[in-house]
């Protein structure tokens, strides 16, 4: 990996930092302004819908001007966005800020496409699995700064996390270089741009298929990531911080799958094998997580779940970068990343209509029901392996 990598690694992992702040407090947050368990979920969803619109519009266009400036567009709407949310005084505010930040908020597609012009074919697993490890140590440092902010206020972590963010495009600005070589063809129709792709971008050989994936896979592990934190507080009656320190929890756990555990995987199996492992244990952890309302029994299958779980996104960047074409990058990641963006809009909404505000017990059927969505989800996976690993040269 050359000094390049290492450079979109960190600010990777600064940039996960700045995300992974707010994880633990947005539905708090949202709980302050008065909002109910629906409307929460809607403040999840109002990023995640933006993001889904803008991201391919964003991946495309750094297939055409190249990647730093989108990034620092990108990067530039965050800061702003979480300036706003941290001093927001009505609802109106925060959700506009959630809209400004999933707006702009492409930057993931843009870093993995940089990770694709840097990386070699048989490297490429290699390099997205240090990008998610850097990721993970964001969502390990995340938390825990999180964890500090709260002691000033929960808009307080807003504040931190623009901060953060500001450094991230500070690094982009003056450190990181421009990756791409052979930029794509212009065209002056906005629907080429991105949009189009939504739909066209389904039928590209070995990625469309993976991107469908993808997005039932998004919308499984967001249903859980909402219903996980009333469920923690309300049914097991937790309090706010051991609920951030178990997002530092799946952080360490993360980054250690996504280094060690990865190499080693990667030396035994196939990328497409070491997707479905990870998609098995993931829905059997969904399945057990609600079972025992106990603290210790949550702990113990939050663990098995963590550490499987790490292993779904970077296979699926991993096979969608191995089947795109190289000047086709920022194109097929921006696809990817606008489908996971709805599918994180779609979970929260569905866990929302289902939990009952009135009956905790309620707060449990998000898991069982993403559980069994991600056993179809695997067996999607098996059934149309064929579709894209044919296109798969790990040589």
């Amino acid at each position: 990996m050359n000094r390049h990598f290492w450079i979109i690694a960190l600010i990777a992992f600064i940039n996960s930092l700045s995300f992974t702040i707010l994880i633990p407090i947005i539905y708090l947050y949202g709980k302050e302004f008065g909002l109910s368990d629906f409307q929460t979920s809607l403040l999840f969803s109002t990023y995640s819908i933006a993001q889904f619109f803008a991201t391919p519009i964003i991946g495309k266009l750094s297939d055409r001007f190249g990647r730093k400036p989108l990034l620092i567009v990108s990067l530039t709407g965050t800061v702003i966005a979480n300036l706003i949310a941290g001093n927001a005084t009505t609802a109106f505010f925060l959700f506009l800020a959630r809209f400004m930040d999933g707006i702009t908020g492409g930057n993931m597609s843009v870093a993995q496409a940089i990770i694709s012009d840097i990386t070699s074919t048989k490297n490429r697993a290699q390099g997205f699995g240090i990008y998610g490890a850097a990721m993970g140590l964001g969502f390990v440092l995340g938390p825990a700064t999180s964890l500090l902010a709260q002691q000033i206020s929960l808009g307080t972590a807003f504040l931190v996390s623009a901060g953060i963010a500001l450094i991230a495009l500070l690094m982009t600005t003056f450190f990181l270089p421009e990756t791409l070589k052979n930029k794509a063809v212009k065209s002056s129709n906005i629907f080429d741009l991105g949009l189009g792709n939504l739909i066209t971008g389904l039928t590209i050989p070995g990625v469309g298929i993976l991107v469908i994936i993808n997005f039932f896979t998004g919308t499984t592990f967001t249903m859980f990531t909402y219903a996980f934190q009333p469920y923690f507080i309300r049914v097991l009656n937790q309090t706010s911080q051991s609920l951030t320190l178990m997002f530092l929890l799946f952080g360490v756990l993360a980054v250690i799958m996504q280094t060690w555990g990865v190499s080693i995987l990667n030396r035994k199996f196939n990328v497409v094998y070491i997707l479905f492992l990870g998609l098995f244990f993931r829905s059997l952890s969904f399945v057990l997580m609600p079972i025992w309302p106990t603290i210790t029994y949550f702990v113990i299958v939050s663990i098995l779940f963590s550490v499987f779980n790490s292993l779904v996104q970077p296979m699926i960047t991993t096979l969608i970068s191995l089947n795109a074409e190289p000047q086709e990058q920022g194109t097929a990641m921006g696809l990817n990343a606008s489908y996971l963006s709805i599918s994180n809009g779609i979970g929260p909404v569905i866990a929302g209509m289902i939990v009952k505000q009135s009956n905790p017990v309620t707060y449990g059927y998000p898991l069982y029901l993403a559980g069994m969505l991600t056993f179809l989800v695997l067996f999607l996976a098996i059934n149309k392996r064929r579709q894209y690993m044919p296109q798969v040269n790990l040589n």
